[in-house]
């Protein structure tokens, strides 16, 4: 910053003014001076923005003109001084920069000016928002790369921008600057996870006098058989270096040879298409090549059918499976390992309405998300390619046999499934629902962070299945009472499931689990009077009845994991259950935000209390479960058959006990939120 220049208040800067005593950055609707440079009282000042981008101020005294003030004074911080990719060097002795170009590139002719990539099969893209209209995107014969910049390498508008994203790596930063096709370059600062995102136009870059280990900068380039050298010669010299002198001999017998191949496969895919249009109709006719008929803003990368076969070795290793499909373990030709879910039974869109889905889910960035990297659509098959995540998904770290989770894992996992969840409900475009929040969709990284799967993907089901998908995949226990009361589905149905993961990785088992408690029971009788007996429990229990029953008495220790042998945090336990419970409520308005829940559990919120009344249901449910196994003993039946005896005792309790309606109604309510 200039010398004569003093900040007074650190305001947003929302425009200048200037006058006879000096220039002024003002913020607050102008209630507010930022920034103040002091120059000498005059009448006649005026200010110019001069065509390279250095702005100066000057004042007309004794009959001329007089400058004042003049920012940069570094000319390597202009934008364009060295040219396009230019390398901007500051000379000790002068003011006067060198300009050369920076390692991997080479200059261009003197028409163009700057710089250009030294591998002739690379050239610099143009944004998506220029001129010309043309992104990366749609470029089909080339693919992105990076070209790395020498260290010690900056770029003007680093000084005064602020980072795109914070705490990232480098393949997150490079991943939204390849989806985004304004993205020219990227620079990253290791330290500070720190990623900028250069659009829209390239200047010079700065060899940076003070050391700029830390911040990398990469160029975006684009590699394709047909890049053509910018600098005027086409690249014809290299062209005729290619075709030795046989090639004159072999290329009109090669031409008739291709041009009748050409002929026998253009007739065979003519008699395929009209073939598939007889079978399917006009919806579902259109060939995956025809998606290059039309623009998709923000669709990921599309592979094809062999390319996912190929990765997956032919479907070879099966690494999971859920309500929408398989997951096989796959690796793309860079080594890079990937999960391909191969979705059943995709329902009748079209595969444009298909790859809008898919635009709008590869649009969500967060660290606490699984990233989605691409997508196939062949016939009427649909593949997801997600990145991979080493460690599997929650329930196999939680109910496995190996090593238990310990609790700062577990209390970092809730934290990290809370800010996933929030930023789906709040934090993106387009609110997303997941529906099926459970252990089996959150996945563990390296150092067990979590990140959540499947999120968006009940758009690309059929109604059929969807429907089956909430009643018959295994997802009863999560899934909260409004399911089948007729009340309207919101993200508040996913606090409810959430609640239920918390109990879970308390405890760390199932929440219909077998355990052996004994423990005091509280109920009010017909005349509005207590009651409380010691009950003993052995078999099947219903841990999130437990756990109000626990909440109640103030006994958070015995809701915790016994295999941790007591290495908890207290009061991180009862954070945990207090946040459960109170996702749990009963009447979905009472439930937090999941923007709340991430509050309370970083500190920055107070605990919520919860609301006995509206959580009654539990204890409702939990006797008739607690009946159905005591009734059944070793000999336990399946899911359905369970779920029928409930139906049945809750018939036989309406006749006997007043206010029976009510009980019925929160039984029925729950067999689909009730344990699994």
């Amino acid at each position: 910053m200039d010398t004569k220049a003093y900040v007074d208040s650190s305001y947003d800067v929302e425009y200048m003014a200037i006058n006879k005593t000096g220039l002024y950055l003002l913020g607050r609707n102008g209630s507010a001076v930022v920034i103040r440079v002091n120059l000498s009282t005059t009448n006649f000042r005026i200010a110019k923005l001069g065509f390279s981008g250095q702005f100066s101020v000057s004042s007309f005294s004794s009959g001329k003109w007089v400058q004042e003030f003049v920012d940069p004074i570094d000319n390597c911080q202009i934008p364009t001084n060295c040219g396009k990719m230019g390398l901007c060097t500051r000379e000790s002795t002068s003011n006067s920069p060198t300009c050369s170009c920076p390692s991997g590139f080479r200059s261009a002719s003197q028409n163009i000016g700057g710089c250009l990539p030294n591998d002739r099969s690379y050239s610099l893209p143009t944004a998506c928002d220029s001129t010309k209209n043309v992104s990366v995107s749609e470029s089909n014969s080339s693919d992105v790369s990076y070209i790395k910049l020498g260290s010690g390498m900056q770029y003007f508008s680093l000084v005064f921008s602020q980072p795109d994203i914070y705490g990232v790596n480098f393949s997150v930063c490079q991943d939204v600057c390849t989806g985004n096709c304004a993205c020219l370059g990227i620079f990253h600062e290791n330290s500070s996870g720190s990623c900028y995102v250069l659009e829209n136009e390239l200047g010079s870059i700065i060899l940076s006098d003070t050391g700029a280990n830390d911040l990398q900068g990469y160029v975006k380039v684009l590699v394709g058989p047909t890049s053509t050298d910018p600098d005027g010669d086409n690249g014809i010299s290299n062209q005729r270096k290619k075709f030795p002198t046989a090639a004159a001999v072999l290329l009109p017998f090669t031409g008739v040879f291709l041009l009748a191949a050409l002929v026998f496969f253009w007739s065979k895919r003519w008699k395929f298409n009209k073939t598939e249009e007889l079978k399917l109709g006009h919806q579902n006719s259109v060939s995956s090549d025809d998606l290059d008929g039309f623009y998709i803003p923000g669709l990921p990368q599309k592979f094809n059918y062999e390319e996912i076969e190929l990765a997956t070795h032919n479907f070879k290793t099966q690494i999971g499976s859920g309500g929408f499909g398989a997951v096989y373990k796959g690796t793309l030709p860079d080594k890079t390992v990937v999960a391909v879910k191969k979705i059943t039974n995709p329902g009748t869109q079209g595969k444009k309405e298909f790859c809008t889905e898919i635009a709008v889910i590869g649009n969500i960035h967060h660290v606490n998300l699984v990233k989605l990297r691409g997508f196939c659509a062949h016939g009427r098959q649909r593949f997801l390619v997600y990145e991979y995540m080493n460690r599997g998904s929650l329930d196999r770290s939680l109910f496995g046999i190996g090593p238990a989770l310990e609790w700062p894992e577990r209390f970092d996992i809730a934290l990290g499934t809370a800010r996933g969840l929030a930023y789906l409900h709040g934090g993106c475009e387009h609110k997303i629902i997941h529906c099926d929040v459970k252990p089996e969709n959150i996945l563990l990284h390296d150092h067990f962070q979590a990140k959540i799967s499947d999120f968006g993907l009940s758009k690309l089901l059929t109604p059929e299945q969807s429907s089956l998908f909430t009643t018959m995949r295994g997802t009863r226990g999560y899934l909260a009472p409004e399911w089948l009361t007729n009340s309207a589905i919101s993200e508040k149905t996913d606090i409810y499931s959430f609640g239920m993961v918390l109990l879970e990785l308390v405890s760390g088992r199932k929440n219909c689990s077998l355990k052996s408690i004994s423990h005091t029971f509280n109920e009010t009788n017909s005349g509005g009077a207590n009651n409380s007996s010691t009950s003993s429990v052995a078999g099947l229990v219903y841990f999130p009845l437990f756990a109000l029953e626990m909440h109640e008495q103030g006994r958070y220790l015995e809701l915790a994991d016994p295999r941790l042998e007591e290495r908890v945090n207290n009061n991180e336990v009862e954070k945990l259950v207090r946040i459960a419970l109170c996702c749990v409520h009963e009447e979905p308005a009472l439930r937090p935000s999941m923007a709340a829940v991430v509050g309370m559990l970083e500190g920055g919120l107070p605990l919520g209390q919860p609301r006995v009344e509206s959580l009654n249901f539990l204890r409702y449910y939990g006797r008739t479960f607690t009946e159905a196994s005591m009734a059944e003993g070793d000999n336990r039946q399946s899911d359905a058959h369970f779920v029928f005896f409930q139906q049945d005792n809750a018939t036989r309790s309406s006749k006997n006990t007043s206010g029976s309606n009510t009980c019925l109604s929160y039984i029925s309510s729950q067999q689909i939120s009730g344990p699994r």
